[in-house]
């Protein structure tokens, strides 16, 4: 069939891992009064933020290299259907296939069925947003085959019946005595003597996967970067077992979003660079595992490329909001967020939380199903501060707050407020009778329904005795 970038407007209802039950402020209320969350938060952002500060500050070209990066990502963007055509010719070439999956249940579907025809029943799993995106594990599960999670944090999610919390560390929201007991309630063999040394759970983990890696022959990946000019998939992580999935089985199925594309061999220079440093708070990542299709006697003999679109298309479409597609899944916004430090992940009901997930869900489901992200902010510019591609993710906000849906009364107030502020007399008598706000209580709390809602999370400034234009007159 000829290739084509996604049909679908936005990702489906009822299938993945991009709409929460609740809206944000709702969970954000739950979150916030968990004082556990809170402190697991602020240890684990406080620590990657400052020991990601002190690796960037070595780099005395760091401006430049962020500059690069967003340039590569706009020029990839500008020039996706080629790309995507050049990476599906080359993985081909070198004996992959490539499917192209217009949404998530497309994607599951493809998936499902290349597994059904290895005759296996279990896989192993490295760490993948696009799959959780999708749902792939429930999918698998209905279909009756056993996904299994080989990342360490992804393990803990995984047998705690859990969801992820952050992009690059998704158990972030528990402690070591949380994780210890959730290894003596859900790991097989486990050690009833286990304690919560890091060490001692890292061992745990790594005995429990150790014949799961020599045993099972069909691996799901997903992908960090894809190279149009030679076919090859890459995969940056920390522990190891993300390459023991992409070198033992002996069928290998990864699942990439179509923005994961680069055009060049040449620009992982930049991004493997960029990477290291603003997500982890490393120099380099410690396993980068890249890999060309099929190589007789070496590694898997089976490999297929899912290409994903799930709504892509439809950011993409979008000139202000499709910067939200330069996301190389750092996590440096979710690490300098004060919102996120405080609310953690599962308050965004999306598998991107933060601000990142901010902008970018509501644009892949559509704004009406998640329009309280983008006021999930404070718009203090931090997150833009530490994207090293340079995202704006405060001018997408504002972006996406404009196309949300608003209530009548918010409507009416802001039309009288546009009205009065055009009309120079009405403007003055407006900011005289706003001397009676001082009666209305404190911080605006005494405001009639609706406007008290207004009040309920902003402080109402407190009008001056003396306006700047009667101040004028006087002098």
């Amino acid at each position: 069939m000829s290739t084509f970038l996604g049909m679908p407007a936005r990702a489906p209802r009822g299938v993945g891992h991009l709409r929460g039950d609740e809206p944000f402020p709702a969970a954000a209320r739950v979150a916030l009064a968990n004082p556990q969350l809170r402190s697991n938060l602020r240890h684990a952002t406080t620590t990657i933020r400052g020991k990601s500060g002190r690796v960037i500050a070595e780099l005395p070209d760091w401006q430049e290299l962020r500059s690069a990066g967003s340039a590569l990502k706009t020029y990839t963007m500008a020039n996706l259907p080629r790309l995507l055509e050049q990476l599906e010719e080359k993985v081909t070439a070198a004996g992959g296939v490539v499917h192209w999956a217009a949404d998530a249940e497309e994607a599951n579907r493809i998936v499902t069925d290349l597994i059904r025809e290895t005759g296996e029943r279990r896989v192993i799993k490295i760490k993948s947003m696009a799959t959780q995106e999708i749902g792939l594990n429930e999918a698998l599960g209905e279909a009756g085959i056993d996904p299994v999670e080989t990342d360490l944090a992804e393990l803990i999610v995984q047998l705690g019946h859990d969801k992820p919390s952050h992009i690059l560390v998704p158990a972030i929201h528990r402690n070591r005595s949380e994780i210890r007991e959730i290894f003596l309630r859900e790991m097989p063999g486990v050690d009833p003597a286990l304690t919560d040394n890091p060490a001692d759970l890292a061992a745990a983990a790594r005995r429990y996967l150790r014949e799961t890696f020599l045993s099972t022959k069909v691996a799901v990946s997903g992908a960090n970067f894809g190279i149009a000019e030679t076919g090859t998939l890459a995969v940056v992580e920390s522990e190891g077992n993300g390459r023991m999935c992409l070198t033992l089985p002996e069928t290998l199925i990864t699942v990439m979003g179509i923005e994961k594309v680069v055009p060049a061999w040449q620009d992982l220079e930049v991004f493997l660079q960029l990477l290291p440093r603003a997500s982890t708070g490393e120099r380099m990542n410690p396993y980068t595992s890249m890999w060309t299709g099929v190589t007789p006697g070496d590694g898997p003999q089976n490999f297929h490329l899912v290409l994903l679109d799930n709504g892509r298309t439809a950011v993409l479409a979008d000139e202000v909001g499709r910067s939200a597609l330069h996301c190389i899944r750092c996590s440096a916004c979710l690490n300098v967020c004060p919102v996120y430090e405080r609310t953690g992940g599962h308050a965004y009901g999306s598998v991107y939380p933060g601000p990142i997930g901010a902008v970018l869900s509501p644009q892949l489901t559509g704004i009406e199903d998640n329009a309280s992200l983008p006021y999930a902010s404070s718009l203090c510019g931090a997150c833009f501060d530490a994207c090293p591609v340079k995202i704006d993710i405060p001018s997408i906000l504002v972006h996406l707050r404009n196309q949300a849906p608003h209530p009548r009364t918010e409507k009416a107030a802001m039309a009288a407020a546009a009205y009065t502020m055009d009309r120079p007399r009405l403007y003055r008598r407006a900011q005289r009778a706003a001397k009676l706000a001082k009666l209305l209580g404190r911080r605006g709390r005494g405001l009639p329904p609706p406007l008290n809602g207004w009040a309920a999370s902003r402080d109402l400034p407190s009008p001056p005795d003396e306006s700047f234009r009667d101040w004028w007159r006087g002098r």
